[in-house]
């Protein structure tokens, strides 16, 4: 048994974390206060397991992912989708945080070969926070814009149009804070200001692909434009073959990529301007035609972390 690969799943929520060793069966379980959290970490280096895999759980799994990561164990946030649809494909029907562990543990030890081990970087979880708070306070403002198209009560009115005051200047904080954390950060400093230089690549597209797309030139175009949700996926059975349909993806990237695409189309772009009239011209719809664009211009960008000097 010592020298069996063991894997280790465990499902993680913000009270306590339970989890799952495979093929051996055993279960180990803890709270998740900073005692019992340490208590876990050192109960599995003493197993000494091949892997280690958390679910995303909206954060809950950062705390022992940071400490399983500083122990020297090799540690994998999966995404949830992942796991459930293997979870299914084995009949697995139930979901409970007992068998949510024996599920990732199994996905795990599947397909460990092809994952990407996880990797602390303070800053960029920073840069996420603060990027992600900033899209919830714009997308609020952008509701209570239309909200005033309907509204006329003076009180009510009032109220919005002080809220909109209100997360105006947050929003202006929050830009500060990026700011302020690129400057003090020099590798994201560099990447920052070398994505700035592709058309259509704006303050907010850069900050996201800096804090949510840490993938970018250490995969493949097909595997970016397909985290960006954006790679068209065979539909093909028998005789019948039915066009590509593009699905999943980091949904607030692709929406962002939508406008660095339509801003780099309408500046006239070189690349990017010409490909999307060729598109066009050739009866393709805009949709498709806009998607192809994201796209080619995911590509680039990839492209160009790969091999800059200032990604490596």
């Amino acid at each position: 048994m010592l020298d069996e690969k063991q894997y280790v799943g465990i499902d993680a929520s913000k009270l306590r974390f339970d989890g799952y060793i495979h093929p051996c069966g055993k279960r180990v379980s803890s709270g998740s206060s900073a005692k019992e959290v340490e208590a876990l970490v050192r109960r599995l280096v003493d197993l000494n397991p091949t892997a280690v895999a958390l679910e995303a759980s909206g954060g809950y799994e950062r705390k022992l992912a940071d400490c399983l990561h500083a122990a020297g164990l090799e540690v994998y946030i999966l995404p949830p989708a992942r796991v459930r649809g293997y979870a299914r494909a084995m009949g697995q029907v139930a979901k409970t945080d007992a068998i949510d562990a024996v599920m990732i543990a199994q996905y795990l030890a599947a397909t460990h070969h092809r994952l990407v081990p996880y990797a602390p970087d303070p800053a960029r979880a920073r840069l996420s926070a603060l990027a992600a708070h900033r899209r919830r306070l714009v997308a609020e403002k952008s509701g209570l814009a239309s909200q005033l198209d309907t509204i006329d009560e003076p009180i009510v009115r009032n109220m919005i149009l002080a809220r909109q005051k209100a997360l105006a200047q947050d929003v202006a904080v929050l830009d500060k804070a990026i700011k302020t954390l690129l400057a003090a950060t020099p590798d994201l400093s560099q990447r920052y200001k070398r994505l700035r230089q592709v058309a259509g690549v704006g303050p907010v597209f850069a900050t996201a692909l800096l804090a949510d797309l840490p993938e970018l030139g250490h995969v493949s175009p097909k595997v970016a434009a397909a985290l960006l949700g954006v790679a068209p996926h065979a539909r093909q059975s028998g005789a019948s073959s039915r066009p590509g349909r593009c699905n999943g993806g980091r949904k607030h990237l692709r929406d962002i990529a939508y406008m660095g695409a339509l801003s780099a189309i309408k500046v006239k772009d070189p690349v990017l301007e010409p490909f999307y009239k060729r598109l066009r011209a050739k009866g393709k719809p805009f949709k498709l035609a806009m998607v192809a664009t994201m796209r080619k211009l995911i590509t680039i960008l990839n492209a160009i972390a790969r091999s800059d000097p200032a990604f490596q």
